[in-house]
């Protein structure tokens, strides 16, 4: 009877909204008729769909081959990682890298140096590798201790615990990170069609008709890159539940690296350290020497140095460069903390109004599925071009990601402490102070560390397409001019910021571990 009823209440906001779309559609509510109704757009859609298809099947080929070649290195990265924990830890530095780029950063550094297949596989790929990688290796380390030993006892060797045993328990881990990996698959060949030149691509598709006064045919391509990535995401769930008879959500682990050894000494961690943070730097160094690519156009470690410092154009670059930032890093750190509280304040009436999280819950698992490229046009018809889409869309974007972090976080509060508080009486009131919040603690900092890339992806995707402003126009701006240094210095410095804000949320969480609220502890 519960499950029915979860079903209903969702179906029923589910038709409500559709309704709701299109009756708005129909009277022009908003906008002036920015929102076309539903109606309206598929029967656009279904008219136009030789128009649409050599741009799917362009996308969903790109997306599909980053998808595999991305999957491969992340399994075959966990088990070296697994193997070899040294490894795991030099990678460290490329690993929070691929966690926290932004891809619309990097896609157009990818477009230069590679050829424009091979630059949008590779965009999708390393958006997937992160996902599987963080899933596999979690389920890999979690093998039973008690197997691992008895496999020990018989003389087995690492590789053969990972063959019969880690593999096997990783196997449900793997399937969950697929369900991740697809959408991100279809959003990193989307963004790496953005100025790549290629005349097929939904993101082409998407650019092309920007200028055009037809939002019917803007929403149509919105939906159908949604479509792709929600069937991806589908397929994946699937396949899931066929091999290992369950379907367990996952979410991208973004908690703090375990501690090294007690038994490293002081100089080993900071030589392990300083190889983290220098590979990132050798590896594009040597990707460039292999390629053998004009420094004019591929700049190098120490040539962004000398364009940002000490060329002759160091001083306008960086004025440019520090008025870009003085516009995205307020905007993005006030939208994902307006997300957070929103989305926090939504998960606590998981205890009150549980109807509400079934309801809304659905929602957050599909807007997880959505390329946010696509859904910024659409949002520009609706706000406009001011800051005002900016916000809404990085609102939107941090908002659904910490939903469902911190509601699938407060569910593994053991009902037995509200059970032990309710004998002598306390309120729901009570209950969310005394155990609900102080728990709530370290999902609250993990959904900062998950929506803080996904925010700046998000205002730079806006500052592109809409506002004119910031990072993402500087971008824009510098491929148009062909300023290739400015080009890498934007990537690379959108690169170490996501890095920084990153690493001070999980400053945060450190320095606020030492304070317990209360003298309470975390329940888990």
């Amino acid at each position: 009877m519960i499950r029915v009823r979860d079903h209903t209440a969702t179906l029923g906001l589910v038709l409500g909204l559709l309704l709701l779309w299109e009756v708005a559609g129909q009277l022009r509510w908003v906008a002036d008729g920015t929102l076309p109704p539903l109606s309206g757009i598929f029967t656009r859609l279904v008219s136009e769909w030789r128009e649409y298809s050599p741009h799917v099947i362009a996308t969903l080929r790109s997306a599909s081959l980053g998808f595999v070649f991305g999957n491969v290195v992340a399994v075959l990265a966990a088990v070296c990682f697994c193997l070899w924990p040294l490894t795991e830890r030099l990678f460290r530095g490329i690993n929070i890298a691929a966690f926290t780029v932004p891809p619309i950063a990097v896609a157009p550094v990818l477009v230069i140096a590679l050829d424009g297949d091979v630059a949008r596989i590779t965009l999708a790929a390393l958006l997937v590798y992160f996902p599987t990688m963080t899933a596999a290796l979690a389920g890999m380390q979690s093998a039973d201790p008690g197997a691992i030993d008895l496999i020990r006892a018989y003389g087995g060797t690492d590789f053969k615990l990972m063959r019969h045993l880690r593999l096997r328990n990783a196997l449900p881990f793997i399937m969950s990170g697929f369900q991740v990996a697809a959408p991100a698959a279809v959003l990193g060949a989307i963004l790496a069609e953005f100025g790549s030149g290629a005349r097929w691509g939904l993101g082409t598709f998407l650019l092309g008709s920007l200028g055009r006064a037809e939002p019917d045919r803007l929403w149509g391509i919105g939906l159908t890159a949604t479509a792709i990535a929600g069937l991806g995401y589908a397929l994946s769930a699937i396949l899931a539940a066929r091999m290992t008879d369950t379907n367990r959500a996952v979410n991208v682990s973004v908690a703090a690296p375990a501690a090294e050894a007690a038994t490293d000494s002081q100089w080993k961690r900071a030589m392990a350290l300083a190889a983290a943070i220098l590979l990132p730097f050798l590896i594009w160094q040597l990707l460039l020497w292999w390629a053998e690519l004009s420094p004019i156009i591929a700049k190098t470690p120490l040539g962004v140095v000398d364009y940002l410092l000490t060329g002759k154009t160091a001083a306008s670059a960086q004025e440019r460069l520090f008025a870009a930032l003085a516009e995205t890093i307020p905007i993005t750190i006030f939208g994902m903390l307006v997300g957070l509280g929103v989305a926090f304040g939504l998960a606590l009436l998981s205890f009150t109004s549980p109807i509400v999280t079934r309801a809304l819950l659905p929602f957050a698992l599909v807007t997880q599925t959505m390329p946010l490229v696509a859904l910024t046009p659409l949002a520009v018809l609706v706000f406009g071009r001011g800051v005002t889409v900016t916000l809404v869309i990085t609102i939107s974007v941090t908002f659904f990601a910490a939903f469902v972090v911190l509601v699938q976080g407060f569910a593994l509060i053991p009902r037995a402490a509200f059970d032990l508080v309710s004998v002598y009486g306390a309120s729901t009131t009570k209950k969310l102070n005394l155990i609900a919040i102080p728990a709530s603690r370290q999902w609250i900092f993990v959904a900062a560390r998950l929506a803080l890339p996904k925010a700046l992806l998000g205002v730079m995707i806006a500052e592109w397409l809409a506002t004119g402003k910031g990072l993402g126009n500087l971008l824009n701006q510098s491929r148009g001019y062909l300023d290739y240094g400015m080009i890498w210095t934007v990537a690379i410095v959108s690169i170490l910021l996501s890095i920084l804000l990153y690493q001070l949320a999980g400053l945060a969480e450190w320095w606020l571990s030492r304070r317990p609220a209360d003298g309470s502890k975390s329940w888990n």
